[in-house]
């Protein structure tokens, strides 16, 4: 399999490859191709919908009881033979689509146990999760709904965060990570979360207060055209060291916000599809440490 470089010379031979109707080799596991489809860059692995029909890997659904919620959880198993470590992957403000079901499929696919929380459960049109509202839009606005009740999320997280430990084929560890709107969840929960592992903070804004109760390393993964996000960044930096705790950011030039979702998407643009395959390298490289 045949891994792509990002360089001038080696980004022309794609384009001009592309042209001539030549396509490259099936990726490394987690590796995007820019230029695979469109100028700007694009992707040769599947949709997260063809990713998660052809997975070889145990999928499964798990309602996890937090008081009288119950949170649907989307869980993916690796093919293992020993115990491995649990991640926690946080959607975006989307809810839970295929795209996080395929993240998890990709954790697993690199050795982890994932599981994926329906952070809409029972929020949705007459109780139902994300799956339930008509429209992306419609479950962002509920996103925005469950952000102003920060005790119902944490008390979900909570709770699959100790699932997640009874598991039988987990290893006693437990990590967290989280996109756009999940990124700032994964950073607030390592802040309530003493015995996390890791936490991974995509694009996602830090707590407000309570830095000095993390216990864990975070990993921060940001978009270099997000000022947004990136503004928060320095004043982040400063309390983390300030209270002696590990945070180690990094920004990928010329990357948006959602650059994970982004460098997948077939006419995804070539900042994007970089920014996505470093990260899920670095990312990966992380993991092993754990």
């Amino acid at each position: 399999m045949k891994k792509v470089l990002y360089c001038g010379f080696v980004a022309l031979v794609a384009i001009t490859s592309y042209s001539a109707g030549f396509y490259l080799s099936q990726p490394i596991i987690g590796q995007v191709e820019a230029g695979g489809k469109g100028a700007t860059g694009g992707t040769t692995v599947p949709t997260p919908k063809e990713r998660l029909e052809k997975s070889p890997r145990h999928q499964e659904w798990v309602k996890v009881k937090n008081g009288a919620r119950e949170v649907s959880c989307f869980v993916v198993y690796p093919e293992s033979k020993e115990k491995t470590l649990a991640v926690i992957a946080i959607h975006e403000n989307k809810g839970l689509t295929e795209w996080t079901r395929g993240v998890a499929d990709q954790l697993a696919e690199a050795g982890y146990i994932a599981i994926a929380p329906d952070m809409l459960s029972g929020m949705g049109p007459k109780g139902g999760n994300t799956d339930a509202f008509p429209s992306e839009a419609e479950a962002t606005k509920a996103i925005g709904k469950i952000s102003a009740m920060p005790e119902q999320v944490n008390g979900d997280l909570q709770a699959v965060a100790d699932y997640a430990l009874k598991m039988p084929a987990n290893n006693g560890k437990i990590a967290v990570s989280g996109f756009c709107w999940g990124g700032g969840q994964s950073f607030t929960f390592a802040t309530k979360r003493p015995d996390l592992a890791a936490a991974f903070v995509f694009y996602g804004p830090p707590p407000s207060q309570d830095i000095d109760r993390i216990k864990c390393p975070v990993y921060g993964f940001y978009g270099g055209s997000d000022m947004r996000i990136n503004a928060t960044l320095p004043d982040a930096e400063k309390q983390m060291k300030a209270a002696g705790k590990t945070y180690e950011p990094v920004i990928y030039d010329g990357a948006g916000h959602g650059f994970m979702r982004g460098g997948e998407e077939a006419n995804g643009k070539a900042a994007d599809v970089k920014a996505r395959n470093e990260g899920w390298e670095r990312w990966k490289k992380v993991l092993k440490t754990l």
